[in-house]
C-alpha cells in the first residue's frame, strides 16, 4: 500500500489551497471531498479578489482543475468514515465509504462547519435572500427592507449595528426572546423596529423572502435579511484524534495549522468552529500546508 505524505480532508477553499501548496512542493497527497461544503447553497460568493461574485461550485471546479497540473496530487469525491492512528502517530490509515484505504504520514482537517437554524424554514431562503455574513452579501441587499433574525441579545445588537451600514430599513426579530430595556433603547434610537413574538412561518417564492408570519397572525413584509445560526463540525475527527479543543469549540493550534497532536493539522472553519470568508479560509489552508511541508522537510533531511 502506498504511503502518502499528506491527506487533506475537505475540498473547500482551505483544503483546495492546502492541496495546491503541497502539490507545488512536490508532495504526494490525496484530497478527499464529499461535496457537503456549506456554501453549496449560495448562488454567489463575494470578497475573494479576482473572483468576486463567482458561484461556489465554479470556484471549486477551477481549484480542482488547477490541481490537475500537479501529478503528485490525487482527488477523490468520497466521504472519510474512519481514521486509525498508528503507534506514536507516525502514520494513519484513512478509510472511505467506497472501500478505499490510504496510509499517510500527515493529515490536514479542512472539513468545515455546518449551520443549525431554530426556524427550519430558513433553509428555504438561505443562500438566496437570507444570509449569515454581511461582508459576503450585504452589498446585494443594500437599501432593501431587511430582517435581522437572532435569538441572543448580543447577537441581535451586533448584527443590527453591522447591517445598518448597508440598509437602515431594519426589523430585528428575536423569535420569542425579550431584549433588555437597554438593548431596545439602543436599537430604537436608530429607528430599528423590534419584533419579539415567536415566528410561525417565513413566506416567499423560489428562495426569495416576501413576508414573516408571527404566531399572533400578524405579518410583515421583508425582502431578505441576515440570520445568526449556531454552528457545528460535521464530524468529530479532531476530538477523535486527540486534538485539544477550547471551551468555545476552537481547536488549539500554534497559529499555522499544527494541532496539539503530532502530524495532525487543521485549517479554515474546521479550526475555528465558526464562519470564515473564502479568502481567510484559503490563507489558512496555505499556512497549514507550509507547516506540513516544513515538518516533512526537517524530519527527512
Amino acid at each position: 500500500m502506498n504511503v502518502f505524505d499528506c491527506i487533506v480532508i475537505g475540498g473547500g477553499p482551505s483544503g483546495l489551497s492546502a492541496s495546491l501548496t503541497l502539490g507545488r512542493a512536490r508532495r504526494e497527497i490525496v484530497l478527499f471531498d464529499d461535496g457537503s461544503n456549506r456554501n453549496r447553497v449560495t448562488h454567489e460568493s463575494h470578497g475573494f479578489i479576482t473572483r468576486d461574485g463567482i458561484k461556489p461550485q465554479e470556484f471549486k471546479e477551477i481549484g480542482l482543475k488547477e490541481l490537475e497540473n500537479y501529478p503528485s496530487v490525487s482527488y477523490f469525491n468520497t466521504t472519510i468514515t474512519e481514521i486509525i492512528k498508528d503507534i506514536g502517530n507516525e502514520r494513519f490509515i484513512v478509510k472511505t465509504t467506497d472501500g478505499q484505504e490510504c496510509v499517510t504520514e500527515k493529515i490536514i482537517l479542512a472539513t468545515g462547519i455546518q449551520e443549525v437554524f431554530s426556524i427550519q424554514s430558513v433553509r428555504n431562503y438561505y443562500g438566496k435572500s437570507l444570509f449569515s455574513c454581511p461582508y459576503c452579501d450585504g452589498w446585494e441587499l443594500r437599501d432593501k427592507p431587511l430582517i435581522v433574525m437572532a435569538e441572543k441579545e448580543e447577537h441581535a445588537l451586533h448584527m443590527a449595528k453591522l447591517i445598518y451600514n448597508w440598509s437602515q430599513d431594519l426589523v430585528v426579530i428575536t423569535n420569542g426572546v425579550q431584549l433588555s430595556k437597554e438593548g431596545v433603547t439602543e436599537l430604537q434610537k436608530r429607528n430599528i423596529k423590534i419584533k419579539s413574538e415567536p415566528i410561525k412561518n417565513l413566506i416567499g417564492n423560489d428562495g426569495y423572502l416576501q413576508q414573516i408570519e408571527f404566531v399572533s397572525g400578524e405579518t410583515i413584509i421583508r425582502s431578505g435579511g441576515f440570520v445568526v445560526p449556531s454552528f457545528y463540525r460535521p464530524n468529530d475527527f479532531a476530538e477523535m484524534l486527540g486534538c485539544e479543543v477550547q471551551e468555545n469549540g476552537t481547536v488549539i493550534t500554534d497559529g499555522v495549522g499544527r494541532t496539539t497532536q503530532k502530524n495532525i493539522y487543521i485549517a479554515g472553519e474546521t479550526e475555528k468552529s465558526g464562519p470564515s470568508s473564502l479568502m481567510i479560509s484559503a490563507a489558512d489552508g496555505n499556512k497549514a500546508a507550509v507547516s506540513v511541508n516544513t515538518d516533512l522537510t526537517m524530519e527527512r533531511f
